[in-house]
């Protein structure tokens, strides 16, 4: 499971570190319902901007090891982050709990699956007047604060047949995303990536690597060869 601090390292800002995205910008008017109803203009220019920092950025060291690990195990990415980095570095399996940015769908249907389209790398600026197939306005393929999880279930499905499970680059702050952990059997280890001290939100024991994203994964892998060997 990765959080917005895997892609920090590559240049995307965080939403509640120092600097954050959520110091720049009023969470109500771009990350909601309600900030969309009321002024779509201001919503899609923030995401617009959002895709164009995207393509100027490529995956780190983190991710790339994340997608390595599928050389030894059958690992499934469920992540909070909304930018591809994870697919670009070669993650074959990755669910994207809160939705993905290159993705745009209705406003009246935004989960009809029937209505996500995946922008074109030329055409990443959505207009006023830019219309899904059913005749409403694109909006962002985004979970906004306030919306329901469509793929929480599937998320909690995955959790509990974990033999390992790896936590990098989140505050588990975020629910119900946070909440995976109670899913995850007693059996299986669980190990924190993250420099600073997390809230930890389980019964379940875990190992915290207190690194940031690549350095902890370089780790992590050292400590996965010698267990395996």
């Amino acid at each position: 499971m990765t959080g917005a601090g895997i892609s920090a390292e590559s240049g995307i800002s965080t939403f509640r570190d120092n600097g954050g995205l959520w110091e720049k910008y009023d969470i109500q008017e771009v990350c909601t319902p309600e900030g969309w109803a009321r002024n779509p203009q201001l919503v899609t220019d923030f995401y617009n901007e959002r895709r164009m920092q995207l393509m100027d950025t490529q995956p780190n060291l983190a991710h790339r090891l994340v997608a390595q690990l599928e050389k030894r195990f059958n690992v499934t990415v469920i992540t909070q982050n909304v930018d591809d980095l994870h697919e670009r570095a070669g993650s074959s399996h990755v669910l994207h709990l809160h939705g993905e940015l290159m993705k745009v769908t209705s406003s009246r249907q935004p989960n009809n699956p029937r209505y996500v389209r995946t922008l074109d790398t030329g055409h990443l600026q959505v207009k006023m007047g830019d219309l899904a197939a059913d005749g409403s306005q694109l909006r962002p393929f985004i979970v906004w604060f306030g919306e329901a999880v469509p793929l929480i279930e599937e998320a909690c499905a995955i959790s509990s047949k974990a033999d390992i499970y790896l936590i990098i680059g989140t505050s588990l702050n975020v629910y119900p995303a946070a909440g995976l952990t109670s899913f995850v059997p007693d059996t299986c280890p669980i190990y924190l990536i993250d420099p600073k001290p997390v809230k930890w939100n389980s019964s379940h024991r875990f190992t915290q690597i207190a690194k940031g994203a690549s350095a902890g994964m370089q780790e992590l892998m050292q400590m996965l060869e010698a267990e395996t060997e």
